[in-house]
């Protein structure tokens, strides 16, 4: 009782099912509709997998990675674990861009609101104002594109992601898979490339050079830099102090 012939659970979810699946009485198998289901269920389960996997193991590739191997950029990359990498770069990066890392829950909501504000009523160019976090996903999961869609689908895994896996291991994705431009990918291929020392060795003024030129790695310079990029380096030394002073890593210890 309470289920026909097709098996599917009755109600309102049930129609619904049979709908998609079967199409109308009588009329053709909706095959396109069946594809598109199926490729919703997978996607939407996809991620927490992935997510729980990589919160134990290092993340092999991402779609920035993959893009940058077809369009014959090369790709340099090799995984470091949260002990393997200098913490003055955390800081600096932490500094440079997300200074309430620890303490938000994937959306800095009052950024986002004087971005908006310096846009809409101070007329000036529109900034982001993306968490370590959202970058992370983004990174992580998708590719430069932009469009509302990705936006939306960004903050569903943003969601996903700070309720899967502690703040450290955020940090330690995101300075692990970040474009640090010309195919240098986290923070091992960065030091090596740019400084020639491992990850691990990085100083505080290196830390600080590779943070400043996240927002534009392709066109500002780690290695013999420009004005802004030099002038940045040092108020992100100076933010890095101040990230100690106070205590805006505690998450990560």
């Amino acid at each position: 009782m309470g289920r026909d012939v097709t098996g599917a659970p009755p109600g309102r979810v049930g129609a619904l099912f049979r709908w998609i699946w079967y199409g109308r009485a009588g009329g053709k198998a909706p095959w396109i509709r069946r594809v598109f289901a199926a490729l919703l269920f997978l996607a939407l389960p996809a991620p927490v997998f992935l997510l729980l996997l990589f919160r134990f193991v290092p993340i092999p590739f991402t779609p920035s990675m993959v893009i940058s191997l077809v369009t014959l950029n090369g790709v340099h990359y090799s995984w470091r674990e949260a002990g393997e990498i200098s913490p003055y770069l955390a800081r600096a990066v932490i500094g440079s861009e997300d200074q309430n890392f620890c303490i938000h829950n994937g959306f800095d909501w009052k950024a986002i609101d004087e971005a908006y504000r310096d846009y809409a009523v101070r007329h000036k160019a529109l900034r982001g104002a993306s968490t370590i976090s959202q970058q992370t996903a983004r990174e992580l999961f998708l590719t430069s594109w932009r469009s509302f869609i990705r936006k939306g689908v960004e903050a569903y895994l943003t969601v996903l992601i700070e309720a899967l896996w502690p703040k450290r291991r955020i940090m330690t994705a995101y300075l692990n898979i970040v474009d640090f431009g010309h195919g240098n990918f986290g923070a091992e291929a960065a030091a090596q490339s740019y400084f020639g020392v491992s990850a691990a060795a990085l100083n505080p003024a290196q830390a600080a050079r590779l943070a400043a030129i996240l927002p534009n790695p392709q066109k500002w310079k780690a290695v013999h830099p420009g004005r802004y990029v030099r002038r940045r380096t040092g108020t992100l030394m100076t933010r890095q102090t101040q990230v100690v002073a106070n205590a805006l890593d505690w998450c990560l210890h």
